[in-house]
């Protein structure tokens, strides 16, 4: 496996973020990788005004991992109520499995543990994907039990194919000092 390298995204990047994200979890060139969404819901994951909102937040940044000049995984990474909030993660879906996600994780605590100070880093995760949630929990990451709605309604979050989504908070603490 070899290593990425990491920057933080700027206005240029996201029409390349935004096709990542939705190449990762919508359609059937999803299927490809193993986090797909495709199953649960259609529609849009992602568009750029969100990513644009994502870049000019204050404490938030959009980390890219790259090989070679190519974007191969993106996430945001913002701070959230004195916590790390992770979220758009997402890898090229041929290339899920060999490494990268774990790659990206662990950027992304880094710099909520080392460069933040932040106790904790945080994510939603739709609760029926139980194979995602492993391999958070396998990261250090436990299921906090607290559950939020999905905002069925919100053509912006994709549109579902089942009555039964919300997400859990999943979460890791980092130990300082």
């Amino acid at each position: 496996m070899s290593m990425l390298t990491f920057r933080h995204a700027g206005e240029a990047d996201i029409d390349a973020i935004v096709a990542l994200v939705e190449g990762s979890y919508r359609g059937d060139a999803s299927r490809a990788g193993w986090t797909t969404e495709a199953d649960l819901l259609d529609g849009m994951r992602i568009d750029a005004q969100r990513v644009r909102e994502d870049l000019a937040r204050d404490g938030s940044l959009v980390l890219l991992g790259e090989r070679d000049g190519q974007t191969l995984a993106c996430a945001n990474v913002c701070v959230e109520n004195d916590a790390c909030y992770f979220g758009m993660f997402s890898v090229v879906p041929g290339l899920q499995g060999g490494g990268i996600g774990k790659q990206m994780l662990a950027e992304a605590e880094r710099i909520a543990r080392d460069e933040w100070q932040l106790p904790v880093i945080r994510m939603t995760v739709i609760d029926v994907r139980d194979e995602l949630i492993a391999f958070y929990e396998r990261r250090g990451y436990h299921r906090t039990g607290i559950y939020k709605p999905f905002p069925y309604g919100d053509a912006r979050f994709g549109i579902p194919k089942r009555d039964d989504l919300r997400f859990e908070v999943l979460e890791k603490s980092f130990r300082h000092g």
